[in-house]
């Protein structure tokens, strides 16, 4: 698990203070940084002329490691820094004086000259704007390289990234390739720094392992080894009914998107999956796929006593339910029962102006997955997606999936991670509930409810890339048992 820890910036500068008071010198971390940064850029370039680009700390002091490394390897380079070489310091001033050549103004480092760049101008803890030199640098840097003219290898992160967000302050350059040290952090697959910032290669400098313990972070990155270990397994002393049987809430209208929810809850492993539909419109539901149980409900009272039922331990509602008050009242109703309840679409827009109403409904497992449009409606909380999905989880008690392309899944205890395996063939009607009942289906079996997010976003994503061009919702469900037996 620990291979999936994001580290923000300030836990970062306390990692590299544990490793120094533990008796690695930093200027050793310093000389490993730029040996890593060398020896990936010789494995995928031949020697050619490179610009290195210097700030004036310490991811200054690795682009000048970089330079020299390079330079004895046989590699044309110059060095172009941002202010006056006196005014360095520390480790940075060093390695300055082992370059042992002239630096030229950080203006100079953008020409016809050289294709390769290597931005070591500011890591991951820029807090303000690129202004000046700084600025009018990197924009010249970002223009070469969407030119074509340019390839640019970026230290930690591009320049003018938030290490902490992924946000663009000011200019950043597009890298194909950034090499950051011990993990990487949440800018690093948020967007748009996810998009700057090519392939991420994490280099090992020597910061022993242990001082994660003493850190104990809580961002993490979406992989399996975050969540295979509490994924839900067939027993061969089980049942369908040891397997859960999981609800969804179907509507009267847009009744496909109950019956992708059912479907999805059936493909990841719920014994038994029924849908609650509207008596009007049993015959549309009665008339998809045999495995999936179909039960009308006439009223309302009729629902909750079926509902009662404790076999019925996790239930869906919102795809396609329609934003009415009947949506409201079985909301509230199977929270009150304290259902394992996964609240999506039209169950979370029912409570736009009065959200405390479903928040202190709010009293077992409970998964909200809104995307954008529906979390505004929910949350006046402000900051990036990760700072809001966890303020949402911590206001609202349930785990937010705050959904998108960089995915946020937070806890109410403070625990979050970011998702990076979603393909763009996902943007197609229909997929968003075949996740709610990938969640709902895991969550059937007793997967704990943060667990099952993360599980079930990151299954969603390796079924679109494993059936690629072409996808529709109909098909990730099908590519599901593909995912699971390469991980299982």
């Amino acid at each position: 698990m620990s291979d999936n820890v994001l580290l923000s910036v300030a836990e970062m500068y306390e990692a590299d203070r544990l490793a120094e008071a533990g008796g690695v010198p930093s200027l050793e971390l310093m000389e490993a940084a730029g040996a890593a940064i060398a020896r990936h850029i010789q494995h995928r370039w031949r020697p050619e002329p490179v610009a290195v680009l210097c700030g004036p700390g310490n991811n200054g002091g690795d682009g000048f490691v970089v330079a020299r490394l390079l330079r004895d390897a046989g590699w044309p380079v110059r060095v172009a820094l941002l202010g006056a070489p006196e005014k360095l310091k520390g480790d940075a001033a060093a390695n300055a004086v082992r370059w042992g050549a002239d630096a030229a103004p950080v203006e100079a480092g953008v020409d016809e000259g050289c294709r390769l760049v290597v931005d070591a101008l500011f890591g991951a803890g820029l807090e303000r704007p690129l202004k000046g030199a700084a600025k009018t640098t990197v924009e010249a840097l970002a223009a070469r390289v969407g030119a074509g003219a340019a390839e640019c290898v970026a230290v930690d992160v591009p320049s003018g990234v938030h290490g902490d967000n992924g946000q663009v302050l000011g200019a950043a350059a597009k890298a194909s390739l950034t090499v950051t040290f011990f993990r990487r952090k949440p800018g690093h697959m948020l967007f748009p720094g996810r998009s700057l910032c090519g392939e991420v290669v994490v280099a090992d400098i020597g910061i022993p392992e242990s001082v994660l313990a003493s850190m104990e972070p809580r961002t993490f990155a979406n992989r399996p080894g975050l969540w295979l270990g509490a994924f839900p397994r067939p027993k061969n002393e089980g049942n369908k009914y040891s397997r859960g049987h999981a609800v969804v809430v179907g509507g009267a209208e847009m009744t496909g998107a109950a019956r992708l929810a059912a479907l999805a809850a059936r493909r990841a492993g719920a014994g038994l999956v029924s849908i609650a539909a509207p008596a009007e419109v049993f015959a549309v539901y009665a008339a998809g796929p045999p495995g999936t149980l179909v039960k009308p409900m006439t009223d309302d009272n009729g629902f909750g006593e079926w509902l009662a039922d404790p076999r019925h331990n996790a239930v869906l509602i919102g795809p396609g339910a329609g934003v009415t008050e009947t949506t409201r009242r079985r909301t509230l109703e199977a929270l009150t029962l304290k259902k394992a309840c996964v609240i999506d679409a039209d169950a979370l827009t029912v409570f736009a102006g009065q959200p405390a109403e479903l928040f202190s409904a709010i009293a077992a497992p409970c998964l909200l997955t809104p995307h954008e449009g529906e979390f505004r409606r929910l949350f006046a909380v402000e900051g990036d997606k990760l700072e809001r999905a966890r303020a949402a989880a911590g206001q609202s008690g349930a785990v937010v999936l705050l959904k998108g392309a960089d995915s946020v899944i937070a806890a109410p205890d403070g625990r979050a991670a970011l998702n990076d395996n979603a393909p763009p063939e996902l943007a197609s009607a229909g997929t968003g509930d075949v996740l709610a009942g990938f969640a709902l289906g895991l969550m059937a079996q007793g997967m704990d409810t943060f667990a099952a997010a993360c599980a079930a976003v990151w299954m969603h994503g390796a079924a679109a890339a494993a059936f690629g061009p072409g996808l529709i919702a109909e098909d990730l469900p099908e590519a599901l048992p593909g995912v699971l037996k390469s991980i299982l």
